[in-house]
């Protein structure tokens, strides 16, 4: 396996100089508006329009002239899309990365805070029984027979939820541009709730000396638990599980977005990811339960943000001598029966 020693500090600098870099290049005006190359457009179509009504010999020259005018734009046009393509996606790269640091800070932040992992990892294993839940070791012994599915669990939970999240947000950002700010917003606020809780140490059941489970990892070698991929992960961050939060919030948005009849099978990626996490008893199905919760809040706070700047665009419009606009649906509410965009349907 390739092995990558990224710690949060190179990956802190790179996100900065990612973002920076980017902030820059938009700020210098090297990536222009849209808007401005429309005017451009709207005044050279003018002018060719004045030409033609000079004559048919005019007409002739001005043809002649906008068809060496339109090569020249054609080659130069996706010269700047392809760069303004290319800065979007250095600048979102340098969100995922921040985000990339800030899990691995919180992780080695958390097993600086005093004890308490093993007492509450306890707590909720007895909570769990109390409120009727399976226990994960009875579930994880359905499968120990059998060690290439045990195996593949591993490798699942190593490498894949990183992976299956970076494919979304690039499928989103290029095929539904319009949710694209949508999708990130509720990440950031989904992740950073996580990591906020993670700060408190909680015991995987792995480590609970008397439930019977086994660390599935340990068992073949394959422990991501040093520094695996660029990931130095910490052992008593299980709850909430982050896997459990980003699957969660890779299927409902396939599901919210797309209009493929299809779209309803994301949802078996995090009901994989939850089983994936149990049987390889790094988490607890609480942990999964309290991802979902914190995606719920995500979702409502995203979409309250959104209600509160369109009300305030509304209180500002009539001092600026602008008309009301009709208030949108919110995003995450939104019919599943219309395409939600104009770039593409699946």
């Amino acid at each position: 396996m390739l092995k990558i020693e990224l710690s949060w500090q190179d990956a802190a600098v790179t996100s900065a100089c990612l973002l920076g870099t980017t902030a820059a290049i938009r700020l210098g005006g090297v990536v222009r508006r849209r808007g401005g190359r429309r005017d451009g457009g709207a005044a050279v179509r003018d002018d060719g329009a004045a030409v033609r009504d000079g004559g048919a010999a005019v007409r002739d020259g001005g043809a002649a002239v906008r068809d060496g005018g339109a090569a020249a734009g054609d080659g130069a046009a996706p010269r700047r899309s392809r760069f303004a393509g290319a800065v979007a996606i250095a600048q979102e790269s340098g969100v995922v990365v921040g985000l990339f640091a800030l899990w691995q800070f919180a992780g080695r932040y958390a097993t600086r805070i005093p004890g308490g992992a093993l007492a509450r990892a306890r707590w909720i294993w007895h909570a769990e029984r109390v409120i009727g839940l399976p226990s994960e070791a009875a579930v994880q012994r359905l499968f120990l027979p059998y060690p290439l599915v045990v195996q593949a669990f591993n490798l699942y939970y190593a490498s894949l939820h990183f992976v299956v999240l970076i494919a979304m947000l690039a499928w989103v950002f290029l095929r539904h541009r319009d949710r694209y700010a949508e999708v990130r917003g509720v990440l950031v606020m989904l992740t950073g709730a996580c990591l906020a809780i993670q700060l408190i140490p909680v015991a995987p059941p792995r480590m609970l000396p008397l439930d019977g489970m086994v660390d599935t990892a340990v068992r073949y070698g394959q422990s991501v638990y040093g520094s695996f991929a660029g990931f130095n992960a910490d052992e008593v961050s299980a709850m909430p599980s982050v896997h459990v939060a980003w699957a969660l919030l890779v299927g409902i948005t396939v599901v919210r977005v797309s209009a493929s009849r299809w779209r309803w099978l994301a949802l078996a990626y995090p009901a994989m990811t939850t089983l994936v996490v149990v049987v390889t008893a790094n988490h607890y199905w609480a942990d999964g339960i309290v991802a979902g919760v914190l995606l719920a809040l995500s979702m409502l706070a995203w979409d309250a943000g959104a209600a509160a700047r369109r009300a305030l665009r509304r209180r500002l419009r009539p001092r600026l001598g602008g008309s009301p606009e009709p208030e949108p649906e919110p995003a995450w509410l939104a019919s599943q029966d219309t395409p939600m965009s104009p770039r593409g349907t699946a």
